[in-house]
């Protein structure tokens, strides 16, 4: 009996670690931009111990225009006094390429934990991994990513990507 628990345990802990958030889809007014992410009604994706995420893609309509491609980063409880008028969050992919949002301090020189990445190729970050996210602040702080988290994190920006 206690084995069929644990085995019971194990399989639903497992199928919730590894769910993927649902899509949404959202067209302006002008119907010229369609905007696609993930649901993040119920409880935001995550990235690592205390790093959620989302990723929205905007499809713009006309060829010269191109998608644009967003992460936002939201670090739980994360509040810290810096120095300067901006704060540097970087994602460090697994070969070597750094992507880095600037986020504007508040006017009482908190950083409130949350920024927005630009993602420039997301077929590169789908081949490559992001292995840590640095947030330059007082202390460096470091956020490693689990094996588990990245393997969600590239099916949630593959269904971002290929979304219609």
């Amino acid at each position: 009996m206690k084995v069929i628990l644990i085995l019971v345990s194990f399989f639903i802990a497992s199928f919730s670690i590894n769910a993927q958030a649902k899509i949404i889809t959202s067209i302006n007014e002008a119907g010229d931009v369609a905007a696609y992410e993930l649901d993040c009604s119920e409880k935001f994706q995550t990235l690592a111990k205390g790093l959620r995420y989302n990723i929205t893609r905007h499809e713009f309509k006309g060829s010269e225009m191109k998608n644009s491609y967003r992460l936002l980063l939201v670090m739980d409880g994360f509040y810290s006094n810096t120095l300067n008028k901006e704060m540097t969050i970087s994602a460090i992919l697994s070969d070597g390429t750094v992507i880095e949002g600037r986020k504007i301090i508040e006017d009482d020189g908190f950083f409130d934990g949350a920024c927005t990445l630009k993602i420039k190729d997301p077929q590169a970050l789908l081949k490559a991994n992001i292995d840590k996210v640095v947030v330059h602040a007082d202390k460096d702080v470091v956020y490693q990513l689990e094996a588990q988290n990245k393997a969600v994190f590239k099916k949630n920006l593959s269904n971002i990507i290929n979304a219609k």
